[in-house]
C-alpha cells in the first residue's frame, strides 16, 4: 500500500508541478484514484494497482454503471486512470497500460440551453434591483457579465480586483491568468460590496466571503443561482455553468468577436468556445429572411 500511495502522490505531484492543474482538479483525480484503489481492493483482495489488467478495468466500470453514475463521470474516471498509467508506463513501473485498449463510453450530452435575454433583463433590471443581498446580487451579477466559473469566483483574490480600471485578473485552469473588463455599473456594485464587506484575517485574501466573513464554497454559489434562476425560467438547468453558456451566447449573438470571447472564457482551443455559436430558430429565420437570395427576391415580388 505505502509504494502505490508513494506512485500516487507522486503522480498528483506531477500535476500540480509539472502539468499546473488547479486544485480543484488535482482534487478529483485524487478522488477518482481513491474510489478505484477502494474497488480494487474489494474485489482483487490486493492493495498493488499497478497489476491491474483490461478485465479489471472492465468491472470497475460495470459496478459504477450499477451504481448509477453517470456516463460523464464514469468516463473522467477512466481519464484519469489513463492519465494515471501512462505516468507509470513513463516511470518504467509498468510494461502496459490497463486502460489503452478501453474505450470511453458514448452517450449524449444533456442540452444546456441558456437564460434568454428576456430572462436575464427580467433577472436583472427587476428581481435584482429589489433585493438587499449585496453578496448574492453580486455573484449572479459578476458570473453573467463576466462569464467565470463559479471555482473562479470563489477563488478570486482581492487584489486581483481593479475597479479603477474596471478590471479583474482571473486564475483559471492550468493556473493560466488572464484579465476581463467589466462594466462600470458592475464595478460600481463590487464597491458598495466593499461596504458590507467583513472578512475573518484568515480568508481576507478573498474578495468574497460568506456572511460569517469565510471564502466562498461551490455549493453555495450554486444555491444562489439556482435560487435566483428559478423566479424567472422555467429551464431545467439553473445553475453557475448555464450563467456562463447564457453570457458566452449573449455576446456572441450580439457581434463579439469568437476569438476574443475565447479569451474571456479562458478556453485553451477555439472549438470549446464554439459551443455556443448556435443560434436559435428565431435568429437563422431573420438571417434567412434578411440575407438569403430567395427570401430577397420574394420580398420584391
Amino acid at each position: 500500500m505505502f509504494y502505490i500511495l508513494t506512485m500516487r502522490e507522486k503522480f498528483l505531484d506531477y500535476l500540480e508541478l509539472e502539468k499546473r492543474y488547479s486544485p480543484h482538479t488535482i482534487n478529483s483525480y485524487r478522488k477518482d484514484l481513491d474510489d478505484f484503489y477502494s474497488f480494487y481492493l474489494k474485489t482483487e483482495g490486493s492493495e498493488n494497482i499497478d497489476k491491474a489488467d483490461k478485465k479489471v478495468i472492465r468491472n470497475f466500470i460495470v459496478e459504477l454503471s450499477e451504481n448509477n453514475i453517470s456516463k460523464r463521470s464514469i468516463n473522467r474516471k477512466l481519464s484519469t486512470l489513463r492519465s494515471f498509467y501512462l505516468f507509470l508506463l513513463k516511470l518504467g513501473e509498468i510494461a502496459i497500460s490497463p486502460v489503452e485498449t478501453v474505450s470511453s463510453l458514448k452517450f449524449y450530452g444533456e442540452k444546456q440551453i441558456p437564460m434568454s435575454q428576456e430572462e436575464m433583463e427580467l433577472l436583472q433590471d427587476g428581481v435584482l434591483n429589489n433585493i438587499d443581498n449585496l453578496l448574492e446580487k453580486c455573484i449572479v451579477e459578476v458570473l453573467y457579465q463576466t462569464g467565470i466559473r463559479k471555482a473562479e469566483l470563489c477563488g478570486l483574490i482581492f487584489e486581483s480586483v481593479n475597479l479603477e480600471v474596471h478590471q479583474l485578473k482571473i486564475l483559471g485552469k492550468g493556473n493560466k491568468e488572464r484579465y476581463i473588463p467589466i462594466s462600470e455599473d458592475l464595478a460600481n456594485l463590487l464597491l458598495n460590496y466593499l461596504q458590507v464587506r467583513k472578512p475573518q484575517e484568515e480568508f481576507k485574501s478573498y474578495f468574497f466571503v460568506n456572511k460569517k466573513g469565510k471564502k466562498l464554497t461551490e455549493k453555495f454559489v450554486y444555491v444562489v443561482v439556482n435560487k435566483y434562476l428559478s423566479l424567472v425560467t422555467s429551464k431545467q438547468k439553473k445553475s453557475p455553468h448555464i450563467l456562463r453558456h447564457s453570457f458566452a451566447t449573449h455576446v456572441l449573438d450580439n457581434g463579439a468577436e469568437i476569438s476574443k470571447v475565447k479569451e474571456i472564457l479562458g478556453h485553451s482551443s477555439l472549438a470549446s468556445t464554439q459551443v455556443y455559436t448556435n443560434a436559435n430558430i428565431e435568429q437563422l429565420k431573420k438571417v434567412f429572411n434578411q440575407a438569403h437570395p430567395r427570401a430577397v427576391k420574394k420580398e420584391e415580388l
